[in-house]
């Protein structure tokens, strides 16, 4: 109830902040339900609810991704989705006393709510919440029963009319069933763009449950909200093209007209198989206002709702009818659905899995962002395969038994969710210094057993950079920034370029205060500049196995990046000038961004620990900063805006300041005064800097 309550409140206050999304979309729920988790490994943030839900609305922006790809652009790629199940309820198998179709949803657009009370119709246990486990050892919420790296788990059902607090849930008749959810999530170099959707229905009730169709409603909206900010107006919604490719089961949702050049991607929802043979995989969807197309009307009650399930658009008319670019290509508000049915005579006790999979890419090619080509789906197409790659796991051809070497662990039924796996990704340590930065990494990566060919398959290591200033762009996109500049690999073999290890490799492995790990390698990057913000990472790649055709894999990129910032060590040297930089500054410096908040400059070789105070020439007190080794200025807006992660490692001896004084104010152009005394001595530097305006 709690979650609920907070939703609600929340909601009232975003009225008064946003109110076309209210307008357009209405989210009402007030439970004690559980909203707060997302996945979070790979590239792709989606926010999952133990009532049947994702996305939040945006009711959680900026803090909480709905469906952000890539992970830190701002780009977000869905309003709310959620679970659709429609049935009729019968007595027995033969059909008597049968009634319906009821449909049971976990959020509906708001062209509908107006007449259902927000169309949140699953409910849970008091105290519910969503649990999360991983499959990697070092996690700290590692499971054996884990799939993926990252598995949510949550238990609800549709069985009560009214919420946890007495209120009814409108217009909702149960049909009775209790949904054991999953979602898998991975963070591999192939596969870190896609969310499978796990679910097992049970029928709870004592009814039969007959011609059964079960899908996934998305009102998916991609827009940069680095470009657009908050999220807000009918103008952010209505800029969605659609799609449905057939051969692979996948609705699809792009920026048509809206912020092209940065919204370059496409969100996904494919169907992956259930547990029983179905008739049919539907694609439908429909406009958000009822427009003169009785094929784009929003459905109001069930028996629409059901309709719209079981694939019809208006009247007899099934997807494709006579779409036209300008039907759903074209720039609008629409929901997209797609759904498996049906499924017959479920008694009460029986279950039926069905599997989907959320998939956010990038377009292929030089397109235009607003075209929909064959060509640019390339990339969304190939994730869709990696998704049915994991959910077919051990049935590699597709048919549904096992053949001769497909039971790879031996249990004598299929085993799904197996992806082919790198080496996992070694430790990193970097040590960021004045113009420069060290990386080192340990050796745990060679141990690596690949799970599907029982080999250790380890070649070699890739060792990645991004460009000064990345952070700056618009559209921050770590994987796709992230430059290899060096690469070693194994002797011996035909792979790779065979450079070995000995450029690398120390003779005795070194350790750091408060890490036992072993670190054997070692390698500098020369010439950084100080203040700038960089990115580097170290993965580890396998050999591949032609008998099971598998081409080499390289761990996560973005599992093992670590963020620094160039510049002095901290230094206690009474012959050692502290100072600023860059000096004199300049109103818009390279890395500044657009706005007065956005600006900094550094102060450099500080001691370990001081107090700095900024004074006009008169001598009065502008700003006094705090300074320790292990400040990472993530309270300035800059390093919110570009950062926002906070994780940057600074080299101990600068400290950033956004020219903002003790009372709020931008400094104006002048010269200005400063001292630094050290903490533990008590020594005192001083120097001077001037701001040009």
């Amino acid at each position: 109830m709690r979650f609920r309550l907070l939703l609600f409140f929340l909601l009232i206050i975003s009225s008064y902040i946003f109110p076309q999304v209210l307008e357009n979309h209405r989210l009402n729920k007030s439970l004690d339900d559980d909203a707060s988790k997302y996945t979070n490994v790979g590239n792709f943030g989606l926010t999952i609810t133990n009532f049947g839900s994702y996305g939040h609305g945006f009711v959680f922006w900026p803090q909480q991704p709905s469906a952000e790809y890539p992970i830190g652009s701002g780009i977000e790629h869905l309003f709310d989705g959620g679970l659709w199940i429609g049935a009729f309820t019968q007595n027995d198998s033969l059909g008597s006393g049968r009634q319906g179709p009821f449909v049971t949803t976990a959020a509906v657009d708001a062209a509908s709510i107006s007449a259902r009370g927000g169309g949140f119709e699953f409910t849970n246990a008091p105290g519910s919440r969503v649990i999360e486990r991983s499959s990697r050892f070092d996690s700290q919420v590692y499971s054996p029963l884990a799939v993926s790296h990252q598995d949510l788990v949550m238990l609800y059902s549709d069985t009560s009319r009214f919420f946890l607090n007495n209120e009814p849930i409108v217009d909702h008749v149960p049909i009775g069933v209790e949904i054991n959810q999953e979602s898998y999530a991975w963070d591999l170099s192939f596969a870190n763009n896609f969310i499978i959707m796990n679910y097992w229905i049970k029928n709870i009730s004592n009814k039969y449950l007959d011609s059964v169709y079960i899908g996934l409603w998305t009102d998916a909206v991609v827009r940069n909200t680095l470009v657009t900010g908050r999220p807000s107006g009918s103008s952010f919604f209505d800029k969605g093209g659609n799609g449905f490719t057939d051969s692979l089961k996948i609705a699809y949702e792009f920026d048509a007209t809206g912020d092209i050049g940065f919204t370059d991607s496409y969100l996904g929802v494919q169907y992956l198989g259930s547990s029983i043979p179905i008739d049919s995989i539907n694609f439908v969807s429909w406009q958000f206002r009822n427009t003169s197309d009785a094929n784009l009307f929003a459905p109001q009650n069930d028996v629409e709702r059901y309709r719209k399930m079981t694939g019809y658009f208006g009247g007899d008319n099934r997807f494709p009818y006579n779409i036209t670019p300008q039907m759903l290509r074209g720039p609008s508000n629409r929901s997209i659905m797609i759904t498996a049915g049906n499924f017959n005579n479920i008694a009460p006790g029986d279950s039926v899995n069905v599997v989907f999979a959320i998939i956010a890419s990038k377009k292929f090619g030089t397109d235009p962002a607003s075209l929909d080509t064959e060509e640019q789906r390339l990339n969304l197409y190939t994730s869709a395969e990696w998704a049915l790659r994991a959910y077919y796991g051990e049935d590699r051809n597709r048919n549904g038994i096992l053949d001769p070497g497909e039971d790879l662990n031996g249990d004598g039924v299929i085993t799904r969710y197996i992806l082919p796996t790198p080496p996992v990704n070694p430790r990193v340590k970097i040590i960021p210094e004045s113009q420069r930065a060290t990386i080192y990494w340990d050796k745990r990566a060679e141990e690596s057993i690949d799970p599907i060919t029982g080999e250790k398959d380890f070649e070699g290591y890739r060792l990645y950079r991004t460009n000064t200033g990345f952070e700056l762009t618009q559209i921050q996109d770590l994987q796709s920034a992230l430059i290899k500049m060096a690469e070693f690999d194994s002797l011996g073999n035909d792979i790779g370029f065979n450079t070995g290890f000995s450029f690398v490799e120390m003779i005795e492995p070194v350790t750091f205060p408060g890490d036992t790990s072993q670190y054997w390698y070692k390698f500098d990057v020369e010439n950084l500049l100080n203040g700038w913000q960089y990115v580097f990472a170290v993965t580890a790649y396998d050999k591949g196995d032609e008998t099971f055709n598998l081409e080499s894999l390289e761990s996560s990129k973005l599992a093992n990046s670590i963020k620094i910032i160039p510049g002095t060590p901290y230094t206690s040297d009474e012959n050692i000038d502290v100072g600023v930089y860059p000096n004199p500054y300049y109103s818009s410096a390279y890395w500044d961004g657009p706005s007065e908040r956005l600006r900094k400059i550094y102060f450099y070789n500080l001691p370990a620990e001081c107090e700095i105070t900024i004074y006009t020439l008169s001598g009065d007190i502008v700003k006094r900063l705090y300074h320790d080794q292990q400040s990472n200025a993530s309270d300035l807006r800059w390093f919110q805006t570009y950062s926002r992660d906070g994780t940057q490692i600074m080299s101990g001896g600068e400290q950033a300041w956004d020219l903002i004084t003790d009372n709020d104010q931008a400094i104006a152009t002048g010269l200005y005064l400063f001292s630094v005394r050290d903490s533990r001595t008590g020594n005192i530097k001083t120097g001077k800097f001037l701001v040009v305006k």
